[in-house]
């Protein structure tokens, strides 16, 4: 291979970093609902485009999985966490074999899907979430997005059935001190879930 071939491949994939990064960037600092769907749809649109990058899949895949937990009507939730499932699956099948933040993500997409109808999804969905996040742990017991995940599980959770602020928070404080630990410079290397993280963490301390 060429010099020039592997400096246009070079350029290439820091075109699609800078891409990726501003558009998750306004994707997951905008709190307005129509702009975070807008910026969703452009990172299916860069998936589409650099689809041999399985970050750009991921990218994609988190986006819906976020917007489905903010969205009204039960029958779209599932819709964007099909879409969720399909590039979580391309970003899987591009690295042949899932890596900590698939597994994540998977935990991730199956919250989704159980809190849209709690009662009956529990038992499947449940058992998926504390599965992927398993197996996430086998691989990196050091990533934050894991403990953070297992925390709003709990903080949403009934205190009947073990959940509540008490129970979640030493979570949160566990995912704080990894975060705090991750250098966040490098799309490629997920990082996302600080400041959410460190909004349930203030939330747990206020006395209901």
């Amino acid at each position: 291979m060429g010099a020039m071939t592997l400096s246009v491949m070079a350029a290439q994939a820091q075109d699609y970093k800078a891409v990726l990064l501003k558009t998750f960037t306004a994707f997951d600092t905008t709190m307005v609902p129509d702009t975070k769907v807008e910026q969703s749809n452009k990172l299916s649109l860069i998936a589409k485009k650099w689809d041999g990058e399985w970050i750009t899949h991921y990218y994609a895949a988190l986006s819906k999985t976020m917007i489905s937990y903010t969205e009204k009507s039960a029958e779209k939730r599932d819709a964007y966490l099909d879409e969720a499932e399909k590039e979580k699956e391309a970003a899987v099948s591009i690295l042949k074999k899932e890596n900590d933040e698939t597994y994540v993500l998977a935990a991730m997409i199956a919250n989704a899907r159980m809190v849209i109808d709690g009662a009956n999804r529990w038992m499947k969905y449940g058992k998926i979430f504390s599965d992927n996040l398993e197996s996430a742990k086998g691989l990196n017991p050091d990533n934050p997005r894991m403990y953070y995940l297992q925390g709003t599980s709990k903080f949403y959770t009934p205190k009947a059935f073990g959940g509540g602020k008490k129970a979640a928070q030493p979570y949160f404080e566990k995912a704080q001190g990894l975060f705090a630990k991750e250098k966040g410079d490098d799309i490629t290397k997920p990082y996302w879930g600080k400041m959410v993280n460190e909004y349930y963490l203030g939330q747990c301390k206020i006395e209901d």
